[in-house]
């Protein structure tokens, strides 16, 4: 019998779980063995249109406000009823809540759901997470940090999550050749949000010493954008500093860097991490969270000492720049990573499975 599945997400922005799904929506459409719809609550964003340029089904369901919750479960029963969907697999807390109270009226349709972050504010999206994991069969996680907190957090039993990593296309993301240039580029690339802790990476290029040999990029947008340039300008590194907004796509900013610097101790994963390793840009992340999976200390990347982390992100840019040897046995070490680990040659037979999704 062909399988419908509807693939359900918060919001169809440019994001990291965005990005899964929109990846994991081509990758599993099959017709007419299989075919996947994809809806978000929010509106129409561009993940959408990358979505509906590939042939996926999408519909934005346009809430906009915690209250009418309620009325999109209603119309996730009806476009489940209307498409014969067997499986929703929902993403992110405020889609996971929407299907636990879709799946009350919707007997016979299995539903899965997916916690992607570590990050402990608000408070509610866990206690919302602890009422809705029980309409779900599985709890698909990127990340063993996931698992542990939303264990703890949650009520979750551990007999019920599975934990598949998320992946890159490896080959569409080209070699970068850094360290090429009289300056060393430091770069990050994520939403400008301050539990991301943007604003250490300032601290961190002071620090470092190197005055006009060393630049920071922020690629991203969001709240922290206009705090991070001011204080630039009080710290007197305003010239060094590059703000270049929202990127089509990471390879866009890769290509700009030298070293991919992540400051966040909250990332569930870190897709940013292995997309700059499938790139050959060396890494160095806050030693915390989901990363903890993908980095080896010395071996693929480096993790900074969450207690004092600037100063490993300042000492990252002298060590990669002067010591070939080490800053190529890095990069290597990335490359392999991702080719043995985080393709969706290799993760996505484990979708497929918990799917159950034959051949």
């Amino acid at each position: 019998m062909p399988r419908r599945i509807l693939l359900l997400i918060t919001d169809l922005e440019i994001g990291g779980t965005p990005t899964v799904v929109r990846e994991l929506a081509i990758r599993l459409n099959a017709p007419p063995e299989v075919r996947v719809d994809v809806a978000c609550l929010k509106g129409w964003g561009p993940v959408a249109d990358q979505l509906r340029d590939a042939g996926i089904p999408v519909t934005a369901l346009g809430i906009k406000r915690p209250s009418e919750l309620l009325a999109a479960a209603r119309r996730l029963r009806e476009m489940v009823g209307e498409r014969q969907v067997d499986t929703v697999f929902s993403f992110l807390v405020h889609a996971n809540v929407v299907a636990a109270l879709a799946a009350r009226r919707l007997p016979g349709v299995r539903f899965v759901q997916s916690i992607q972050t570590v990050q402990p504010w608000p408070r509610w999206h866990w206690v919302a997470q602890r009422w809705a994991h029980r309409r779900a069969e599985r709890v698909v996680v990127p990340s063993t940090a996931i698992a542990a907190f939303a264990g703890r957090r949650s009520g979750i039993p551990e007999s019920k999550f599975v934990v598949i990593p998320n992946a890159v296309d490896a080959g569409a993301f080209p070699r970068v050749d850094v360290f090429r240039g009289p300056v060393v580029r430091a770069g990050y690339l994520g939403r400008l949000d301050p539990a991301k802790e943007p604003r250490l990476l300032l601290a961190a290029l002071r620090a470092a010493g190197m005055e006009e040999k060393a630049e920071l990029h922020y690629f991203g947008d969001g709240p922290e954008r206009r705090p991070l340039r001011d204080q630039a300008a009080r710290m007197g590194l305003a010239d060094r500093v590059r703000f270049h907004g929202a990127v089509r796509s990471p390879q866009e900013a890769l290509g700009q860097m030298d070293v991919l610097w992540q400051p966040s101790a909250i990332e569930g994963f870190g897709l940013v991490v292995i997309e700059a390793m499938a790139s050959g840009v060396p890494v160095v992340s806050q030693g915390a969270g989901g990363v903890l999976d993908i980095i080896r200390d010395g071996e693929n990347g480096l993790l900074a000492n969450v207690r004092s982390p600037h100063h490993m992100f300042a000492e990252s840019l002298w060590k990669l720049r002067d010591d070939v040897a080490f800053r190529e046995r890095l990069i290597e070490g990335g490359l392999r990573t991702v080719r043995e680990r985080f393709t969706w040659a290799a993760v996505l037979p484990r979708y497929r499975e918990v799917l159950e999704i034959s051949g």
